[in-house]
């Protein structure tokens, strides 16, 4: 491990001109995947620039109903909060689906954003990998891939997002804020992960030295009925191979609105909108969510071992609608 300076923010804009007098140095939140990847070299940073202190720890209602996220909060506190449990149901079950409770207690909202994909090469600095070093090739697409993508991926690289939280944001068009030099800026997080295209190692729309502050989720009334399922290879403490966050409203037997993302099967947690303008308007029935699952997963390209997951999502869309059509019904 490269050695290392450490130093405290106590403000966000004291934070921000920390990062920005060293281009080599890094915000520090909870730890859990930056020191991880320190540890194996894949991170070398210059100086830590700790912001757990900062003031961005708090959970709140906005003035148009929906709820503001402090970036410090942590993943803990998120999953607990009655107003998330309540009205983002499938947040915090996303939330307690990932990782340990002591990793959850440390770790927070924004390095849950920013946490970087566990595919094997990546994390190896003696294999080549275009998020590494761009241009030393992806291993991965004839090698060990069967927890790859199947959505959005290209030539140059086939990993995955590891994020559950991410994906229950991404269904209910989270915003994520941040703070620069240049003062505020926000983005939605469906623009916020880039398409990897062939620059895989350019992985957000964060400008440069950017602190993320925290993420605002918008009233979406059809989230009080929503769900978050992951599959995974293990009972616990493992990340997943595919899941679905899932929110449903239905009218007459009709679906009036319709919230879908998966996870584990991109570069970044995937909005199935193809599959929700399938469902729109339509029957809430089994064939219905099996035709909008199809739908979507007409784009998939899978590699010759991960194939399966065109499966497993199609029945986890089907799963997770039927029980979410069996609870509007009661």
């Amino acid at each position: 491990m490269r050695e290392f300076g450490y130093q405290r923010a106590l403000d966000v804009s004291g934070a921000v001109a920390l990062l920005d007098a060293d281009p080599e140095a890094r915000f520090l939140g909870g730890g859990t995947n930056l020191v991880d990847l320190m540890k194996t070299g894949v991170e070398r940073p210059a100086r830590l620039v700790d912001v757990r202190e900062l003031p961005l720890n708090h959970i709140e209602p906005t003035e148009d109903g929906g709820l503001r996220i402090g970036a410090t909060v942590t993943n803990s506190d998120l999953a607990a909060h009655p107003e998330v449990r309540h009205r983002y149901p499938a947040l915090a079950q996303a939330v307690l689906a990932g990782a340990s409770g002591q990793l959850r207690n440390m770790a927070t909202v924004g390095g849950n954003l920013l946490q970087r994909t566990r595919c094997g090469y990546f994390a190896d600095v003696t294999s080549p990998c275009n998020k590494r070093t761009p241009g030393s090739g992806c291993p991965a697409i004839e090698g060990e891939h069967h927890n790859h993508a199947i959505l959005g991926a290209s030539g140059h690289c086939v990993a995955t997002h590891p994020s559950d939280m991410g994906v229950a944001l991404t269904a209910f068009d989270a915003r994520v804020s941040y703070e620069t030099a240049d003062g505020p800026g926000e983005v939605p997080l469906a623009d916020f992960y880039l398409p990897v295209g062939e620059t895989p190692h350019l992985e957000t729309a964060l400008p440069p030295g950017a602190l993320i502050t925290g993420v605002t989720l918008p009233p979406v009334p059809a989230a009080a009925n929503s769900r978050y399922r992951k599959v995974r290879e293990r009972a616990s403490y493992a990340f997943a191979i595919g899941s679905l966050a899932a929110a449903l409203d239905v009218h007459d037997g009709v679906v009036r609105d319709v919230r879908l993302a998966f996870g584990a099967v991109a570069s970044r947690p995937w909005r199935a909108r193809t599959a929700e303008d399938v469902l729109t308007g339509a029957p809430a029935d089994a064939e219905t969510f099996a035709a909008a699952a199809d739908a979507e997963l007409a784009a998939a390209r899978p590699l010759p071992h991960n194939g399966y997951k065109v499966t497993l999502m199609r029945n986890l869309v089907v799963a997770g609608l039927s029980e979410l059509a069996e609870e509007a019904a009661r």
